[in-house]
């Protein structure tokens, strides 16, 4: 992947190969000759890996290299080679090798040391011709553990001049902006003749307009029952460069955390997510709460901590099992997780707080202790 990824034209020679090689090779990004290693095969090449499993035959790879003055790694024996293959780590535009007298384990463990510094910031790598271009970028960043913001939202959020946050953002990564970064809390934008989400909207453009790099910082998925369409179409609209970066939605990852697989293997085939700040009955409710009673699927419920009893007693009274197992999952993913256990007619004087993520079904009676 690694040579792809570099834009190699890569020839693979092999009588077998795996499953995934095997896909490279149908998508036509290597080409794959299925035969033995023959005498002439690494003529042309700038560079050779010899990986059998046949010690002579890489003997030979490598001489035929080295006689035509071709760079060869031997995948099995780093002091026969005549080049390494150095351990690579890239994080926001800074790449870092590291070659360790031929030992990969450990060039690969002190890659990973300075990768995690420079991820972190222990390590400052400052940018001296001016940092990322103008626009915005949309960035969920998990359910809660900072931690699982992906490796691209880490990145933009490192370069971010502006930082629009949401209060269910993990905080501890605000400890990582510089101190002249803007952060707009957009629990605070002042209400008005606009609605907060239109003044979220124009915070975000007008700093993007001035020229600044804007970061829109919210806490799980802001496409998963967020305002997250809503802020790219502002942004396209206004003629902003914007980039989406997903995040790990709660309503998988809040069960996942508390051992809960909405679709585990013999027990469910489906799962529907459903937003739960309208209540069953209300005019603006769009959910088919009879269809959901019927289903035998799992049910996600997001943001249903208040509508809960109203939510179980609609789902009862239109034939799911009373006693149906369900997992109140709070705070998912941080210290402060806490699960707790009751049945559907149980939920609505079960204890439950915000935030939180409802589980009902058979999965939710398979959770784990972990």
């Amino acid at each position: 992947p690694r040579l792809l990824e570099a834009g190699a034209r890569v020839r693979l020679v092999a009588p077998e190969v795996t499953t995934t090689l095997g896909d490279y090779a149908e998508a036509g990004e290597l080409h794959w000759e299925r035969r033995p290693w023959a005498s002439g095969d690494t003529a042309g090449a700038w560079f050779v890996l010899a990986a059998t499993d046949d010690p002579a035959v890489n003997a030979a790879v490598a001489a035929e290299a080295e006689a035509d003055r071709i760079w060869c790694v031997r995948a099995d024996d780093a002091e026969a080679s005549g080049a390494w293959t150095l351990a690579r780590a890239a994080f926001d535009g800074v790449s870092v090798a590291v070659a360790a007298s031929g030992d990969p384990g450990r060039a690969a463990a002190v890659r990973d040391a300075v990768a995690e510094r420079l991820r972190s910031g222990e390590i400052d790598a400052p940018r001296t011709r001016g940092g990322h271009a103008p626009g915005v970028a949309l960035i969920g960043a998990g359910p809660g553990d900072a931690d699982l913001i992906t490796l691209r939202g880490l990145e933009l959020l490192r370069q971010a001049e502006v930082v629009v946050s949401d209060r269910l953002a993990p905080q501890a990564l605000l400890d990582l902006l510089a101190d002249d970064v803007e952060v707009v809390d957009a629990a605070k934008l002042p209400y008005g003749r606009h609605t907060t989400q239109e003044q979220i909207n124009a915070v975000m453009v007008e700093r993007a307009l001035a020229g600044r790099f804007v970061v829109r910082l919210k806490g799980g998925d802001g496409f998963v029952f967020g305002r997250g369409a809503e802020e790219l179409d502002a942004c396209i609209e206004a003629g902003v460069p914007v980039e989406v970066v997903p995040g790990l939605s709660s309503s998988i990852a809040g069960p996942a955390a508390a051992g809960i697989s909405v679709t585990e293997r013999g027990i469910v085939h489906d799962f529907t997510v459903v937003t739960g700040h309208v209540p069953p009955g209300d005019a603006k409710s769009r959910v088919n709460w009879d269809a959901l009673a019927k289903s035998n699927g799992t049910l996600v419920l997001l943001m249903a901590v208040k509508n809960r009893a109203a939510i179980a007693e609609a789902l009862i009274a239109g034939g799911r099992d009373a006693g149906s197992p369900v997992r109140v999952v709070e705070n998912a993913t941080t210290k402060n997780q806490t699960v707790r256990a009751c049945t559907l007619a149980e939920l609505g004087s079960s204890e439950a707080h915000h935030p939180a993520v409802i589980v009902i079904g058979a999965v939710a009676g398979r959770g784990r202790e972990l």
